[in-house]
């Protein structure tokens, strides 16, 4: 706004004071054309005349001539000028410059006479510049006052615009400030207009969105596994309380700690499935750049299964693309194939059949593992990947485990960035897919 003001200002001045000094020198050259020059004196032809027109013409802004030698003593003056005189500048061409005369501030120019190409004198042409010191002062005045009222409306303008922009900014403060772990429910309001603010607030919603279902997850996983641990525990204790009671046979020590042992060894898994879904939950989790060929870690966790194998007397048909390299990370894929086998082997009906494939599809790396067993429900396979779900519980009892297994498998697949499917008719056998 300054810079914009002050230029207004010094060109309305700059023109003002052009318009004066093209006046100043026409009138000095018109004049200059009416020079009689006798040796080294000037005089004006026709000053009678002049002098009479003078009296005769109304004038606004007089114009006052003054003639000089070269050595600025005064050879003639205007009538006008009566007993004043104009300043003289001790230069060949003093140009236009402010003056004074009578107190009152003039415009002056001072041009140089020649003859023969010698400087016989100067002529000095002179006029008020009141009129325009006036304007100029004038409007220099509009113009500070313009300013300050455009500067303090522009001031409170913004600051109402500064705030209507910053409102959402504060909603977002405010609720940021109200939300704690115990209220993840609440949420930012959107703005009407689809901005930066918009985008913030909507970040924000969705970061406290993921955040709300990481606690709800960290809660129930708390839950679970405490349940879990628990009931180890309670049945451990319980066995050991009823085995101190009274004496009791060889026999029957033998089997209470057998039985406690197992509950033992049921607590330990389940602590170090635990601890390897922490892991994985992690950005520090285990990442190895190891390939394998996917058929040796199949064989790898068939020789480890080979007494469950056995027990159920399984029939194993494991094919796989042998003229090709099927390789997959070592030490995700082994944690994938074997909780994956072993819930097969688990469920699988006693003598029936076992298939395993494994195939090259679109530069994939593609594994089926295809049970003839107990089968899930299909409204219960949403929920396979649940931490501690066990589908149909109540049949399920007789067999061992805690439903942390599929729960590692799609941490693991995800770091891996693989693929699962899996399908399931109850009562016939589970189909199970794993792209790599």
């Amino acid at each position: 706004m300054a810079i914009v003001f002050g230029a207004i200002y010094f060109t309305v001045q700059e023109t003002v004071i052009n318009n004066l000094d093209n006046e100043l020198s026409y009138e000095a050259e018109k004049h200059a054309g009416e020079i009689e020059i006798i040796g080294d004196s000037l005089k004006f032809e026709n000053k009678a005349e002049w002098e009479e027109r003078e009296h005769r013409e109304i004038q606004v802004n007089p114009v006052f001539i003054q003639l000089l030698d070269k050595k600025g003593r005064l050879m003639d003056k205007s009538p006008n000028l009566k007993e004043e005189y104009l300043l003289f500048k001790n230069s060949e061409y003093g140009g236009h410059f402010d003056a004074e005369l009578s107190k009152r501030a003039i415009r002056q120019v001072q041009l140089p006479i020649e003859q023969n190409g010698k400087i016989k004198g100067y002529i000095l042409a002179a006029t008020t510049s009141e009129s325009a010191q006036s304007v100029i002062l004038k409007l220099r005045n509009v113009l500070a006052l313009s300013f300050l009222i455009v500067l303090s409306g522009l001031y409170f303008i913004s600051r109402f615009l500064a705030g209507r922009s910053i409102k959402p900014v504060q909603t977002v403060t405010n609720t940021i400030t109200k939300i704690t772990k115990l209220n993840l429910k609440d949420r930012v309001a959107l703005p009407q207009n689809k901005d930066e603010i918009y985008e913030l607030s909507l970040g924000f919603n969705d970061l406290l969105a993921r955040i709300e279902d990481a606690i709800e997850r960290e809660r129930q996983f708390t839950s679970d596994a405490s349940h879990e641990l628990r009931t180890p525990l309670a049945t451990l204790r319980g066995t050991l309380e009823v085995l101190i009671r009274k004496p009791r046979t060889q026999a029957e020590y033998e089997e209470k700690i057998k039985f406690s042992l197992s509950e033992i060894t049921r607590m330990t898994t389940t602590l170090e499935q635990l601890l390897l879904l922490a892991r994985l939950d992690t950005k520090t989790s285990i990442k190895e750049n190891n390939f394998v060929d996917l058929p040796t870690i199949i064989d790898e966790s068939l020789s480890y299964f080979k007494s469950q194998i056995a027990e159920k007397g399984l029939n194993i048909h494991f094919v796989f693309d042998q003229k090709n390299e099927l390789l997959v990370p070592y030490y995700y894929t082994n944690l994938i194939i074997n909780n994956i086998l072993i819930n097969a082997i688990k469920y699988s009906k006693k003598d029936s059949n076992l298939k395993i494939s494994v195939e090259e599809i679109d530069n994939h790396v593609t594994c089926t593992i295809l049970d003839e067993g107990l089968g899930i429900k299909e409204e219960d396979l949403k929920r396979i990947y649940d931490n501690f779900f066990r589908s149909d519980a109540m049949e399920h009892k007789q067999i061992s485990g805690n439903g942390l297994g599929l729960s590692i498998v799609k941490k693991c697949a995800d770091a891996i960035e693989a693929k699962i499917n899996i399908s399931s008719v109850l009562g016939k056998g589970t189909c199970v897919t794993i792209t790599f």
